[in-house]
Parts: C-alpha cells; sequence; structure tokens
C-alpha cells in the first residue's frame, strides 16, 4: 500500500511543486526546468510508471497553463512534442542511472559479504595454522627432547665414571686432610692444600651435574647470546668418558675472537652432542685406523659462525648419503635415526644450515648460526 501510494504521491506532488513554482517565477518563455526536475525526482524516488507519470502530467500542465490560444490540435502538438521528446529523453537516462545504481549496491553488498566470508574463512584457516604450528612445535620440543634423553641414556656408564672420578678424588683429599690433622703437630698448610682440592673435585662434579641437568630438562626454548666454545667444551664434558673408552685424540680449534650465537644454549649443545656421537660411533666401526675428533669454529662472512665436526671413521655410507638427514635413517645397529633430523630442526629454528660432507677417511659436519648482533 505505501509503495502504491508513493508511486502516485511522488509525481503528483512534485509536479504541483514544479507549476507552482514555474508560476510564482513567471517562467513564460521556458517554463519547463521545474517540470523536468519533477521527472527526475518521480522517476529516481518512485519506479518507472511515476516517472512515466510525471511525464503525463507535467505535458497536461504545460498544455493547460502556459500554451497560449487557440488550443488547437495543430498548434498544441508542436509544443508537446518539444517537451515530450526530453521529457521521455530524461525519463529513459534517470531510469538507466536508477537501474545502474541497484545494480552496483546488489554488487557492493554482494562482494562485502563475499569478503566477510572470506575473511572469516582466512581468520579460521590462521588459527588452525597457527595451531598446527603450536602442536608441531610441541612435538618437536617433546622428540628433542626424548633425543636428550636418548643420548643421556648411552652417557650414563661414562657420566658415572666421569662423575665417579671428582668423587673419589673427594674422598681421597678428605682422608688427606684428617691424616695431616691428626699429626702430633697438624700440618695445616697441607691440610688447607688437601681441602682445597676437596674444593676443586666437588666444583667438577657439581658442574657435571648441571650439564647433565640442563641437557635432560624439558624447558621451553629460552635465546640468549651464547659463546659456541662454552657449547663445544660442555659437550666434549659430557662425551668424555665415550672418547677415552674409545681411545679417541680431540683436537679444537676455537678462536677467542668467534662471535657470540643468538640460540638456545640447550639445544645447541644438544647438537653439538649429536654430532660428537655421531663421529664417535663412526670412529669405532673403523677398526685399525687413527682416532681424532676436531671441531673448529670460525665467521663466515660478515653475519654468521660456522662449526665443523670432523671425525676419522668411515665416512658417509653411500646407500644413504643422500638421506642422512631423514628422519629414521640411521646406520647405527641401535639407532632410530632421529639425532641429525632433530639436529638440523633445532639449527633451521636458529636461522642457521647444517650438512654433511664426505672426507674419506672420514666425514665432516658443518652448520652455521647468525651471529648476535
Amino acid at each position: 500500500m505505501a509503495a502504491v501510494a508513493l508511486s502516485f504521491g511522488v509525481p503528483v506532488v512534485s509536479t504541483a511543486a514544479a507549476l507552482l513554482l514555474t508560476q510564482l517565477l513567471g517562467l513564460s518563455v521556458f517554463p519547463t526546468p521545474f517540470f523536468f526536475a519533477a521527472i527526475v525526482v518521480s522517476t529516481w524516488y518512485g519506479s518507472a510508471a511515476s516517472g512515466l507519470m510525471a511525464v503525463l502530467l507535467a505535458a497536461v500542465a504545460l498544455e493547460r497553463y502556459f500554451i497560449p490560444a487557440p488550443r488547437t490540435l495543430s498548434a498544441v502538438l508542436p509544443h508537446l512534442l518539444q517537451f515530450a521528446l526530453p521529457a521521455l529523453l530524461t525519463f529513459w537516462f534517470v531510469t538507466k542511472r536508477k537501474e545502474a545504481e541497484i545494480s552496483l549496491r546488489a554488487a557492493r553488498d554482494e562482494l562485502e559479504r563475499k569478503v566477510e566470508e572470506r575473511t572469516s574463512e582466512l581468520r579460521r584457516e590462521i588459527a588452525e595454522r597457527r595451531n598446527a604450528e603450536e602442536r608441531a612445535h610441541r612435538t618437536q620440543a617433546q622428540l628433542a627432547h626424548l633425543n636428550r634423553v636418548s643420548t643421556m641414556g648411552e652417557l650414563a656408564t661414562s657420566i658415572a665414571h666421569e662423575v665417579n672420578q671428582p668423587l673419589m678424588a673427594v674422598v681421597v683429599n678428605g682422608d688427606s686432610c684428617l691424616h695431616w690433622l691428626d699429626r702430633e703437630r697438624p700440618d695445616l698448610p697441607e691440610a688447607r692444600a688437601a681441602v682445597r682440592r676437596m674444593v676443586s673435585e666437588s666444583g667438577r662434579a657439581s658442574a657435571i651435574i648441571a650439564r647433565i641437568r640442563a641437557l635432560s630438562r624439558n624447558a621451553s626454548t629460552h635465546k640468549e647470546p651464547v659463546d659456541l666454545r662454552g657449547v663445544v667444551s660442555d659437550a666434549l664434558a659430557l662425551a668424555g668418558g665415550e672418547l677415552a673408552t674409545h681411545d679417541i685424540a680431540v683436537a679444537t680449534d676455537l678462536p677467542a675472537d668467534v662471535p657470540a650465537v643468538w640460540g638456545d644454549r640447550v639445544q645447541l649443545q644438544q647438537v653439538l652432542l649429536n654430532l660428537v656421537m655421531n663421529a664417535i660411533d663412526a670412529m669405532a666401526a673403523a677398526a685399525g685406523s687413527p682416532r681424532e675428533l676436531r671441531i673448529s669454529a670460525g665467521v663466515q662472512g660478515r653475519d654468521a659462525v660456522i662449526v665443523s665436526v670432523r671425525d676419522s671413521g668411515v665416512g658417509l655410507p653411500p646407500e644413504c648419503a643422500d638421506r642422512i638427514f631423514d628422519a629414521f635413517v640411521t646406520t647405527k645397529p641401535h639407532g632410530v635415526g632421529m639425532g641429525l633430523p632433530i639436529s638440523r630442526t633445532i639449527v633451521e629454528a636458529h636461522a642457521g644450515r647444517l650438512w654433511a660432507e664426505d672426507a674419506r677417511p672420514g666425514a665432516v659436519f658443518r652448520f652455521t648460526l647468525p651471529v648476535h648482533s
């Protein structure tokens, strides 16, 4: 009902207003501008029928009030045609403009709806991807922790030996201290020296235990400036028993001017310890040849440090040389093939790169890390 009233009310009101304004302003020579405006208003705010009705009403008003007598058909027709043709053209133009506006508005609304739907989908995909990355990160951290625990299990005998040495030294020096104090004239300088040795050996045992606890803990990544010389020292200390058992000589080339890197100290220890243990296994399998482990570090370019671990073992097996960093690929009889993949993942998470080269006799593993600025 409202639409019908609008369709008929708008042309009537607008045409009446155009007639009134034209008469008030005395437009007798060009009396049509306000009638064209009425046609535009009726067509735009009403409908196509409203526009045609406004054309008809305007023509009637012009014929009735502005065409001089005598108003015969031959006299009236030219005047009406002069008005009707541009009036109908105006009506057609406004109709098309209105249709285009409606189409554009509908297209805009549809585009906004699709954009909103796509935005919602993207938000959902981003949330799912973030959750997947978090799950992958947790899984990776758990695998890295299991790898560290597995490595500690392999080193259990040698670690027990390493811890037992300073503890035995503490006992021996404690007995010596009591001996020097129980004399008729206590030898205080010797007793003090024995106590100092006890403190030193206790510190050594404490340092070994601290390394074990640090490497075996399951904690989130904590990055900080890391001195690679300390990382190498800790890894060699943990593997010291295995190196001694297999009679492996260790040579290091770690210049004092090698800059610190930005990373997680425990994870970098894990990488180096994995490479050292692999080197020990490779050299243990190479019977009869000299056994030497070389670890070196240096600056590569202006913003990276490169670390090399070279052994004199059997070299890279040809059948899996291209797959040694794949998960579950191993040459050890009791290995699970996760040490190298985890090491590469850790290095890449530190914005570095880990690769291997055949250097018979033996192999060399190298990895780069960005310099801490």
